[in-house]
């Protein structure tokens, strides 16, 4: 649902980068959500319930229970809040999935498999696909030029990168003449 990007204020509350597109349904009081942090965390396994979202400057600043001071707030930053999914719920938008849904769909290119969907990076141009692949992670813009396709049924993503994303391009041969 968003990134817990910064603290704000004195009183534990965090700016938040949103990744849904409907803040007013899923960030009421109440809401609880998982948080994505590292093992060594001390926040690692545990779940964050929203006491309020405020706005300020046009940034969303969320409120969470036990939150209650800057220090807190700060062990908090780049966390990233995630809700359990209803299988019956569909994105709201033609061409939009959840991101659970494509981590380890086949990325496939030209009929071939040449790497599996590990990791989906959401960054302001655009999102980015990470792909491993036998020879390392391969990061893929998630736009319609690249990415045409997405088959949840068959598992699998279709890309049509262009040159040197997933290979080296040879190096150029031209020797000067003089």
């Amino acid at each position: 649902m968003g990134r817990l990007t910064k603290a704000h204020g004195l009183k534990g509350a965090i700016k938040i980068e949103l990744y849904t597109d409907d803040p007013e349904r899923r960030f009421v009081p109440g809401a609880v959500f998982f948080l994505q942090v590292p093992e060594s965390s001390p926040w690692f396994g545990k779940t964050l319930e929203l006491v309020e979202l405020k706005w300020y400057n046009l940034h969303p600043v969320a409120f969470f229970k036990d939150v209650n001071d800057r220090t807190v707030a700060e062990s908090l930053i780049k966390g990233i809040l995630l809700v359990d999914h209803d299988p019956a719920e569909a994105p709201a938008e033609d061409d939009a999935w959840y991101d659970h849904q494509l981590i380890g769909l086949a990325v496939i290119r030209d009929g071939v498999k040449v790497g599996t969907v590990s990791r989906l990076d959401h960054l302001p141009a655009q999102d980015l696909l990470h792909v491993e692949t036998d020879a390392g992670d391969v990061m893929v813009p998630f736009v319609k030029a690249i990415v045409p396709s997405v088959d949840l049924a068959a598992g699998t993503i279709t890309v049509t990168p262009p040159a040197g994303l997933f290979e080296a391009l040879p190096e150029d041969t031209d020797e000067d003449d003089t």
